[in-house]
């Protein structure tokens, strides 16, 4: 039997999905394969979420205080959306400690957490993307109209997920506004074009030398983009496989799997873009993307022919044999 720990939690504004997303891996995880036990990391410690015993961070194991058994992993299942995880820092950690993981490395994690440092690693490789700019602080319409970007635009988060924090501007009278709320969330606020068209996703996994780029998903948000409500609470349309016709349908999965292994990325990663007049552009790459019952990759794992615990088996047995 494999010894799992899942790790969960953590301090970001997402720490509420990544607990659902914890539930589903735990319900998945073949009970006749893997011991699963869910770490929260909280604000006091690391403790396992159901015996609430503490995490010995010098060895990562639990030791029951009722007695002297000292309970050691085999691997790590990180699922973690936002700080430490999709910036990799806990990966550095598992790294140090010799214990494999679910998640990219601590290069990738960090380059694919910063939104803007990612376009800039990825200009070179033509890879379509929206005009943006990073500010620090509230700044004035003519420093974003310098940058090329005019409203309908987007402020948002540099660092951080789930649509946290963001903004849709369409008049100049929102600008400092926008800024400020997207401040709460990071010291870094990106400012990027708004562009015209449909969401899609795309998922990639990655099993031995063989790379499975999954079904596209197409989004269609009751408001006006694919917002935290839209995302986990229902309040959109997916389709799974998107309607799309095969050269388009091609262009998305290309792309993604050039992205995965450009990347140098691991385990589950998520594409999205927006379909702009035929062209894919890249709104991001998500490093540790939602399994929750409602989540996008188990939607493109069932249309793939796979169940949840078969995409959770491959994940595992691919990190654990192939680390890096």
């Amino acid at each position: 039997m494999i010894e799992v720990a899942i790790i969960a939690g953590g301090p970001s504004a997402e720490r509420g999905v990544s607990l659902k997303s914890a539930q589903t891996i735990a319900a998945h995880l073949s009970p006749e394969k893997y011991i699963a036990t869910t770490i929260d990391i909280t604000p006091e410690g690391w403790v396992d979420i159901h015996t609430g015993n503490a995490i010995d961070l010098n060895s990562f194991s639990i030791k029951d205080p009722k007695n002297s058994i000292q309970k050691r992993f085999d691997f790590a299942f990180i699922i973690i959306h936002g700080t430490p995880a999709e910036d990799g820092k806990l990966q550095g950690y598992l790294e140090m400690m010799g214990i494999p993981h679910s998640a990219c490395n601590v290069l990738t994690s960090a380059l694919t957490f910063n939104k803007q440092m990612c376009k800039d690693h990825l200009k070179p490789y033509q890879i379509p993307m929206a005009e943006s700019m990073i500010v620090k602080a509230v700044t004035s319409r003519e420093v974003v109209e310098h940058n090329h970007i005019k409203p309908p635009f987007f402020v948002k988060p540099n660092n951080n997920g789930s649509s946290y924090g963001v903004t849709k501007v369409k008049a100049w009278s929102q600008l400092e506004e926008a800024i400020m709320h997207a401040l709460q969330y990071d010291h870094e606020v990106m400012i990027e074009r708004a562009l015209i068209g449909t969401e899609y996703s795309c998922g990639v996994v990655r099993e031995g030398s063989q790379y499975h780029v999954l079904p596209i998903t197409e989004i269609i948000p009751a408001g006006e983009f694919f917002d935290f409500a839209a995302k986990y609470e229902g309040q959109s349309q997916e389709i799974t496989p998107a309607r799309l016709e095969s050269s388009l349908a091609k262009q998305c999965q290309d792309r993604s799997g050039f992205l995965y292994q450009l990347l140098g990325c691991r385990g589950m990663v998520r594409f999205d873009y927006i379909l702009e007049e035929g062209t894919f552009y890249l709104l991001e790459a998500n490093t540790t993307p939602g399994m929750s019952e409602a989540s996008i990759i188990p939607q493109q794992a069932k249309a793939y022919g796979w169940s949840i615990g078969k995409l959770l088996d491959i994940v595992v047995t691919d990190c654990l044999h192939n680390r890096y």
